[in-house]
Protein backbone atom coordinates (compact mmCIF):
# COMPACT_ATOMS: atom_id res chain seq x y z
CA UNK A 1 0.00 0.00 0.00
CA UNK A 2 1.13 3.59 -0.63
CA UNK A 3 2.09 5.78 2.30
CA UNK A 4 -0.58 7.99 3.84
CA UNK A 5 -1.11 11.28 1.94
CA UNK A 6 0.09 14.46 3.60
CA UNK A 7 -3.30 16.09 2.92
CA UNK A 8 -5.81 14.73 5.48
CA UNK A 9 -8.64 15.31 3.02
CA UNK A 10 -7.17 12.54 0.84
CA UNK A 11 -7.18 9.91 3.58
CA UNK A 12 -9.25 6.82 2.77
CA UNK A 13 -9.21 5.40 6.30
CA UNK A 14 -10.76 6.94 9.41
CA UNK A 15 -9.37 5.85 12.82
CA UNK A 16 -12.84 5.70 14.35
CA UNK A 17 -14.36 3.74 11.46
CA UNK A 18 -12.62 0.37 11.42
CA UNK A 19 -14.58 -0.72 8.35
CA UNK A 20 -12.61 1.81 6.26
CA UNK A 21 -9.40 -0.01 7.19
CA UNK A 22 -10.89 -3.44 6.62
CA UNK A 23 -12.23 -2.50 3.16
CA UNK A 24 -9.38 -0.57 1.63
CA UNK A 25 -9.38 1.50 -1.53
CA UNK A 26 -6.55 1.74 -4.05
CA UNK A 27 -4.99 5.23 -3.65
CA UNK A 28 -2.79 4.72 -6.72
CA UNK A 29 -5.55 4.00 -9.22
CA UNK A 30 -5.19 7.38 -10.93
CA UNK A 31 -1.56 6.55 -11.72
CA UNK A 32 -2.58 3.15 -13.10
CA UNK A 33 -5.56 4.23 -15.22
CA UNK A 34 -6.43 7.61 -16.77
CA UNK A 35 -9.41 9.32 -15.11
CA UNK A 36 -10.63 6.32 -13.06
CA UNK A 37 -13.41 8.50 -11.63
CA UNK A 38 -14.94 8.87 -15.11
CA UNK A 39 -17.63 6.27 -15.82
CA UNK A 40 -17.17 4.82 -19.29
CA UNK A 41 -20.23 4.49 -21.48
CA UNK A 42 -19.03 1.72 -23.79
CA UNK A 43 -15.83 0.22 -22.38
CA UNK A 44 -15.17 -1.90 -19.28
CA UNK A 45 -11.71 -0.58 -18.39
CA UNK A 46 -9.10 -1.39 -15.77
CA UNK A 47 -5.32 -0.84 -15.53
CA UNK A 48 -4.65 -3.90 -17.69
CA UNK A 49 -7.32 -2.93 -20.23
CA UNK A 50 -7.36 0.89 -20.43
CA UNK A 51 -9.40 0.72 -23.64
CA UNK A 52 -11.67 -2.10 -22.54
CA UNK A 53 -12.02 -5.34 -24.49
CA UNK A 54 -10.16 -4.45 -27.66
CA UNK A 55 -11.30 -5.68 -31.04
CA UNK A 56 -14.89 -5.97 -29.88
CA UNK A 57 -17.76 -4.19 -31.62
CA UNK A 58 -19.82 -2.41 -28.96
CA UNK A 59 -22.50 -1.54 -31.54
CA UNK A 60 -22.91 1.78 -29.74
CA UNK A 61 -24.35 0.07 -26.65
CA UNK A 62 -23.64 0.92 -23.04
CA UNK A 63 -21.59 -1.56 -21.04
CA UNK A 64 -24.75 -2.76 -19.28
CA UNK A 65 -26.50 -3.19 -22.62
CA UNK A 66 -23.51 -5.18 -23.90
CA UNK A 67 -23.80 -7.44 -20.85
CA UNK A 68 -27.42 -8.24 -21.66
CA UNK A 69 -27.10 -8.35 -25.46
CA UNK A 70 -25.49 -11.80 -25.37
CA UNK A 71 -28.89 -13.20 -24.41
CA UNK A 72 -30.61 -11.47 -27.32
CA UNK A 73 -30.15 -14.50 -29.50
CA UNK A 74 -31.87 -13.12 -32.60
CA UNK A 75 -30.52 -9.57 -32.28
CA UNK A 76 -33.88 -7.77 -32.26
CA UNK A 77 -33.18 -5.76 -29.10
CA UNK A 78 -35.60 -7.77 -26.96
CA UNK A 79 -34.75 -10.72 -24.71
CA UNK A 80 -37.47 -13.30 -24.09
CA UNK A 81 -37.26 -16.02 -21.41
CA UNK A 82 -36.48 -18.72 -23.97
CA UNK A 83 -33.57 -16.62 -25.25
CA UNK A 84 -32.26 -16.20 -21.72
CA UNK A 85 -32.54 -19.97 -21.35
CA UNK A 86 -30.61 -20.52 -24.57
CA UNK A 87 -27.90 -18.10 -23.43
CA UNK A 88 -27.59 -19.79 -20.05
CA UNK A 89 -27.20 -23.16 -21.71
CA UNK A 90 -24.63 -21.69 -24.11
CA UNK A 91 -22.35 -20.65 -21.25
CA UNK A 92 -22.49 -24.07 -19.61
CA UNK A 93 -25.35 -23.95 -17.10
CA UNK A 94 -27.39 -27.08 -16.54
CA UNK A 95 -30.90 -27.53 -17.93
CA UNK A 96 -32.77 -27.07 -14.65
CA UNK A 97 -30.63 -24.12 -13.52
CA UNK A 98 -31.07 -22.44 -16.88
CA UNK A 99 -34.83 -22.99 -16.78
CA UNK A 100 -35.29 -21.53 -13.31
CA UNK A 101 -32.82 -18.66 -13.69
CA UNK A 102 -34.15 -17.56 -17.07
CA UNK A 103 -37.71 -17.40 -15.73
CA UNK A 104 -36.69 -15.46 -12.62
CA UNK A 105 -34.48 -12.99 -14.50
CA UNK A 106 -37.19 -12.12 -17.01
CA UNK A 107 -39.87 -12.05 -14.33
CA UNK A 108 -37.97 -9.49 -12.27
CA UNK A 109 -36.47 -7.32 -15.01
CA UNK A 110 -39.18 -7.38 -17.66
CA UNK A 111 -41.61 -4.78 -16.34
CA UNK A 112 -39.10 -1.99 -15.53
CA UNK A 113 -37.73 -2.15 -19.09
CA UNK A 114 -41.08 -1.98 -20.90
CA UNK A 115 -41.58 1.02 -23.21
CA UNK A 116 -44.99 1.72 -21.70
CA UNK A 117 -47.03 1.08 -18.56
CA UNK A 118 -48.45 -2.27 -19.60
CA UNK A 119 -46.55 -5.41 -18.56
CA UNK A 120 -45.46 -7.97 -21.12
CA UNK A 121 -47.21 -11.31 -20.82
CA UNK A 122 -44.18 -12.84 -22.54
CA UNK A 123 -41.84 -11.30 -19.91
CA UNK A 124 -39.78 -9.53 -22.55
CA UNK A 125 -36.75 -7.43 -21.59
CA UNK A 126 -36.07 -4.36 -23.75
CA UNK A 127 -32.32 -3.82 -23.95
CA UNK A 128 -32.62 -0.09 -24.68
CA UNK A 129 -34.24 0.36 -21.24
CA UNK A 130 -32.10 -2.11 -19.31
CA UNK A 131 -30.70 0.63 -17.06
CA UNK A 132 -34.16 0.80 -15.49
CA UNK A 133 -33.73 -2.79 -14.32
CA UNK A 134 -30.60 -2.10 -12.26
CA UNK A 135 -31.03 -3.39 -8.70
CA UNK A 136 -29.57 -2.23 -5.40
CA UNK A 137 -27.11 -3.91 -3.05
CA UNK A 138 -24.63 -4.37 -5.89
CA UNK A 139 -21.03 -3.23 -6.44
CA UNK A 140 -22.25 -0.05 -8.20
CA UNK A 141 -19.83 -0.77 -11.04
CA UNK A 142 -22.74 0.01 -13.33
CA UNK A 143 -24.02 3.51 -12.69
CA UNK A 144 -27.73 4.30 -12.98
CA UNK A 145 -27.37 4.88 -16.72
CA UNK A 146 -25.51 1.62 -17.38
CA UNK A 147 -22.01 3.07 -17.68
CA UNK A 148 -18.97 1.28 -16.24
CA UNK A 149 -17.34 2.96 -13.21
CA UNK A 150 -13.64 1.93 -13.07
CA UNK A 151 -13.18 3.04 -9.46
CA UNK A 152 -16.11 0.93 -8.25
CA UNK A 153 -14.83 -2.05 -10.20
CA UNK A 154 -11.36 -1.67 -8.71
CA UNK A 155 -12.89 -1.44 -5.23
CA UNK A 156 -14.29 -4.97 -5.58
CA UNK A 157 -10.75 -6.28 -5.36
CA UNK A 158 -9.06 -3.64 -3.21
CA UNK A 159 -11.75 -4.08 -0.54
CA UNK A 160 -12.27 -7.82 -0.63
CA UNK A 161 -9.37 -9.48 -2.50
CA UNK A 162 -7.25 -10.18 0.56
CA UNK A 163 -5.65 -13.54 -0.28
CA UNK A 164 -5.02 -12.52 -3.91
CA UNK A 165 -5.09 -8.89 -5.09
CA UNK A 166 -6.71 -9.71 -8.43
CA UNK A 167 -9.07 -12.52 -7.48
CA UNK A 168 -11.78 -13.42 -4.99
CA UNK A 169 -12.12 -16.61 -3.00
CA UNK A 170 -15.55 -18.03 -2.18
CA UNK A 171 -15.40 -16.55 1.33
CA UNK A 172 -14.30 -13.15 -0.01
CA UNK A 173 -17.19 -13.21 -2.44
CA UNK A 174 -19.55 -13.81 0.49
CA UNK A 175 -17.97 -10.90 2.36
CA UNK A 176 -18.47 -8.63 -0.65
CA UNK A 177 -22.14 -9.57 -0.97
CA UNK A 178 -22.67 -8.86 2.70
CA UNK A 179 -20.75 -5.58 2.54
CA UNK A 180 -22.75 -4.30 -0.44
CA UNK A 181 -26.16 -4.80 1.14
CA UNK A 182 -28.43 -1.79 1.31
CA UNK A 183 -30.74 -1.66 4.31
CA UNK A 184 -34.02 -3.58 3.86
CA UNK A 185 -33.28 -4.16 0.17
CA UNK A 186 -34.25 -7.81 0.31
CA UNK A 187 -34.82 -8.17 -3.43
CA UNK A 188 -31.40 -6.63 -4.11
CA UNK A 189 -29.73 -8.97 -1.60
CA UNK A 190 -31.26 -12.04 -3.21
CA UNK A 191 -30.61 -10.88 -6.77
CA UNK A 192 -26.98 -9.95 -6.12
CA UNK A 193 -26.32 -13.24 -4.34
CA UNK A 194 -27.89 -15.20 -7.18
CA UNK A 195 -25.91 -13.38 -9.86
CA UNK A 196 -22.52 -13.62 -8.17
CA UNK A 197 -22.90 -17.21 -7.03
CA UNK A 198 -23.97 -18.23 -10.52
CA UNK A 199 -20.92 -16.44 -11.92
CA UNK A 200 -18.69 -18.20 -9.41
CA UNK A 201 -20.12 -21.60 -10.31
CA UNK A 202 -19.48 -21.25 -14.06
CA UNK A 203 -16.30 -19.13 -14.11
CA UNK A 204 -14.12 -19.95 -11.09
CA UNK A 205 -10.73 -21.50 -11.83
CA UNK A 206 -9.48 -24.90 -10.66
CA UNK A 207 -8.32 -23.34 -7.39
CA UNK A 208 -11.73 -21.86 -6.64
CA UNK A 209 -10.71 -18.28 -7.51
CA UNK A 210 -12.79 -15.73 -9.39
CA UNK A 211 -10.29 -13.60 -11.28
CA UNK A 212 -10.44 -9.87 -12.03
CA UNK A 213 -10.41 -10.44 -15.79
CA UNK A 214 -13.29 -12.89 -15.45
CA UNK A 215 -15.35 -10.34 -13.55
CA UNK A 216 -14.45 -7.54 -15.97
CA UNK A 217 -15.63 -9.77 -18.82
CA UNK A 218 -18.89 -10.32 -16.99
CA UNK A 219 -19.65 -6.62 -16.98
CA UNK A 220 -19.26 -6.09 -20.74
CA UNK A 221 -20.50 -9.56 -21.71
CA UNK A 222 -17.22 -10.69 -23.28
CA UNK A 223 -17.00 -13.44 -20.65
CA UNK A 224 -20.22 -14.98 -21.99
CA UNK A 225 -18.72 -15.12 -25.47
CA UNK A 226 -15.56 -16.79 -24.16
CA UNK A 227 -17.55 -19.35 -22.19
CA UNK A 228 -19.73 -20.10 -25.20
CA UNK A 229 -16.72 -20.56 -27.46
CA UNK A 230 -15.02 -22.74 -24.85
CA UNK A 231 -18.07 -24.98 -24.59
CA UNK A 232 -18.32 -25.30 -28.39
CA UNK A 233 -14.67 -26.32 -28.68
CA UNK A 234 -14.80 -28.84 -25.85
Amino acid sequence: MASSPADPSLQTEAPQASVTKERRLNPDLQEQLPKPYLARAMAAVDPSHPKGTEGRDTRGMSVLQQHVAFFDRNGDGIVYPWETFQGMRAIGCGFFTSLVVSFLINLVISYPTQPGWLPSLLLSIHIKNIHKGKHGSDSETYDTEGRFDPSKFDAIFSKYGRAHPNALTKDELKSMLKGNRNMYDFLGWITAAGEWNLLYSVAKDKDGLLHRETVRGLFDGSLFERLQNSKKSS
